[in-house]
């Protein structure tokens, strides 16, 4: 972290070496924690100028995304998905030199992260702050290369700091992000890197989420380094649903009673809401963003179902139980998926067998098996 030098510290050096000059009453000597913390503030465009040096734009054949300096002998650092299934990445800095990556150093499939090796030596590096701190209200800056437009720069706040299951937290933050920008930085008002963008909210208004720096950081500590080979094999698109077998529970209509109107009026919204957004990030291959999305979507319905909707608040926590044991994120969204499809199943039977008219339409038949990645 930059030491910012307090006027409260100057004022109290030029004090002692003047003929004894003893300071007035009441002014302190030392700067308080708060005076600190403002002299530390920077303003987006402060915050710009000093970091886009360090953000970089990472192009595979199929993707293009964000990434950030972590290390000045040429670790770079990214989303998983930006880059999942190649083999040949290219790195372009902001001096418009290229670089091809040279291995893999480190990855976290769950949390949608990977750290890249190119072959460059004194790199600028982007500090990395202490996302365990951040609360909502704070205030967050975004860099990225949305649809390739270099150090593209928005600020907005932490909307909510969200625990989607034990293992992952997420930042759902304000400032907006477009495609293009997947695996960029997210600043706190020091300049320090707090988040990684991640997901897009593609049905809400500047709605997005970010990664906490806390894990990037864990695996910068210790390097599970792979050929470009090996990981190209290993995250290629994949999914046991390929053959367009599903595992959707069958419900029986019991599940609703005690349900009212508004409680399953309320599900049918939810329900439908994650798998439009959660759909289109599986398509563009970001099965993990995928999987956030609907893992957060069901647990946030199971709370707001409570006990006054019990029984399909607990077909919800059981597909989120089944889905955390599974290791592939792919796998992972289907088993959230199969969960969403049972329980839109029963309503509209539900709906059938009381003579009232569907509350929602059937889900379209191309989200039944996956799509292809698109470029």
């Amino acid at each position: 972290m930059r030491i910012v030098a307090s006027p409260w510290i100057c004022l109290s050096l030029l004090g002692a070496l003047s003929c004894g000059a003893r300071q007035p009453s009441g002014t302190p000597s030392q700067p308080t924690r708060a005076e600190i913390a403002r002299a530390a503030v920077r303003t987006p465009a402060e915050i710009a100028a000093r970091s886009t040096p360090s953000v970089v734009s990472v192009r595979t054949e199929q993707s293009l995304g964000t990434g950030f300096v972590v290390s000045p002998d040429g670790l770079i650092a990214t989303n998983l998905h930006v880059i999942a299934g190649n083999s040949q990445i290219t790195v372009t800095l902001s001096d418009h030199r290229e670089f091809q990556v040279v291995e893999i150093w480190n990855g976290d499939r769950q949390r949608d992260l990977v750290i890249m090796r190119i072959q460059a030596k004194k790199l600028p590096v982007i500090p990395l702050g202490n996302s365990d701190d951040i609360r909502a209200g704070d205030s967050i800056v975004a860099i990225g290369h949305p649809l390739g437009l270099e150090d593209t720069v928005s600020n907005g706040l932490v909307s909510a700091v969200r625990k989607l299951d034990k293992g992952l937290t997420v930042l759902q933050i304000s400032a907006p992000i477009a495609p293009g920008s997947s695996g960029g930085p997210i600043f706190n008002d020091h300049g320090e890197v707090i988040g990684v963008a991640t997901a897009i909210m593609l049905g809400g208004q500047n709605i997005n989420f970010g990664v906490p720096i806390s894990y990037l950081k864990e695996l910068l500590k210790k390097p599970a380094a792979v050929n470009l080979e090996t990981f190209a094999a290993a995250t290629a698109e994949r999914s046991a649903k390929a053959d367009g077998r599903r595992n959707v529970p069958a419900l029986s209509i019991r599940i609703l009673d005690g349900c009212s109107r508004g409680s399953i009026e309320l599900m049918l919204k939810a329900l439908a809401d994650a798998i439009d957004i959660g759909a289109a990030l599986y398509d563009d291959g970001n099965f993990a963003g995928c999987y956030h999305i609907y893992e957060g979507a069901a647990s946030d319905l199971e709370r707001k179902l409570g006990t006054s909707c019990q029984r399909p608040a607990k077909t919800l926590a059981d597909g989120r139980k089944r889905a955390a044991r599974l290791a592939d994120p792919s796998e992972q969204a289907w088993a959230m998926r199969d969960t969403f499809d049972g329980l839109l199943d029963v309503i509209r039977r539900h709906g059938s067998q009381n003579g009232r008219p569907p509350l929602l339409p059937a889900p379209s038949p191309k989200r039944d098996v996956p799509p292809r990645r698109k470029n």
